[in-house]
């Protein structure tokens, strides 16, 4: 690097703390004359930074907002507190910037020197994080590496465990990430399977870059986001069907039900044929148990035994709490 270059990039790492610098100050700092700094300041205008000069006796040069991010120079505390931060939030999601973070951390960590990867690696490893749930835990260094990849058009190979516990070998062009929630998804292209798939980042393991280059594939959706939820809708299992007979007439069971009274058939007079579709099982045995009249349940099998398993609890609590009171009197 010439001395002007890197005289330019000294200069510009000064102007870019927020404060005024007098030109005297910066020409005893980069040891060259005042008017050494006035055409150093002149090319980084012409090279696009808005440098903005004021006069007087407290005047000097500082760096303004410009129409574009210019590139930034940072020392080695900055750039492991910026690193440390970026991993901070890969790892919690925060909506609107999760993916902006993660590819963020990954052109950081692609430049940083060995000397500060190792600092970040030790700060993130000697730090636990406090999840603000129950979420599965990621590990920023398999999202840079994904995310890095994406941008590259780079094939990767990783170790993935599947929900029901098989453990498998993937090649993949991967495509986005998505952060849904509390759980991130890799949207990729597997070449084992000659087909699209989405794994969850919290399964993965072992991720590294191939280095083969790939031509981007069309995404057989409009997006990324748009693609997980059509999975996702696809994967979900259908809402469970129930149907009982209540023993009250369906003027009486509508009012006590209120507003989520389902379907209502009056059978006769005394009794009506109730269907609906449950967000739960333990719901729907509340709704039929706090109607305080007679029911049957047809369907489905599960909420039959559920009652069953119930009413047992609520019968030996009954008869424990019958056997204190007798006991006491005796």
């Amino acid at each position: 690097m010439s001395d002007t270059s890197a005289r330019l990039l000294n200069l510009l790492s000064l102007l870019q703390t927020p404060r005024e610098w007098p030109g005297s100050e910066l020409a005893d700092r980069l040891g060259v004359t005042s008017r050494t700094i006035r055409r150093d300041i002149e090319r980084l205008r012409d090279l696009g930074y808005p440098v903005h000069a004021t006069m007087g006796a407290v005047g000097g040069y500082r760096l303004a907002a410009g129409t574009a991010m210019p590139p930034l120079l940072l020392d080695d505390e900055e750039a492991v507190a910026i690193a440390v931060g970026l991993r901070s939030t890969a790892g919690h999601t925060i909506a609107g910037i999760e993916e902006a973070s993660v590819r963020a951390l990954a052109k950081l960590e692609q430049v940083l020197p060995a000397r500060l990867r190792r600092r970040v690696g030790t700060l993130g490893s000697a730090t636990v994080p406090m999840p603000a749930g129950d979420g599965p835990t990621v590990d920023p260094e398999q999202l840079t590496v994904l995310a890095a990849a994406i941008t590259n058009h780079e094939r990767v190979r990783f170790r993935y465990q599947a929900g029901a516990g098989e453990r498998t070998k993937r090649l993949v062009e991967p495509h986005r990430l998505v952060a849904a929630g509390r759980r991130w998804y890799l949207v990729a292209y597997d070449n084992d399977r000659e087909d699209w798939r989405t794994f969850r980042v919290d399964r993965l393991t072992e991720a590294f870059a191939t280095g083969a280059r790939t031509t981007p594939r069309e995404l057989p959706a409009a997006d990324a986001a748009a693609y997980i939820r059509e999975r996702m809708q696809g994967m979900a299992p259908a809402p469970q069907r129930a149907v009982a007979t209540v023993y009250a007439p369906a003027a009486e069971v509508a009012a006590r039900l209120g507003g989520r009274a389902g379907e209502l058939e009056a059978i006769d007079a005394r009794s009506c044929r109730w269907r609906s579709t449950p967000d739960s099982l333990e719901w729907l045995a509340m709704r039929l148990a706090m109607l305080g009249r007679e029911f049957t349940v047809h369907e489905p099998a599960e909420l039959v035994g559920y009652l069953r398993a119930l009413g047992d609890r609520a019968r030996r609590a009954a008869g424990a709490e019958g056997a204190d009171r007798d006991a006491e009197v005796r």
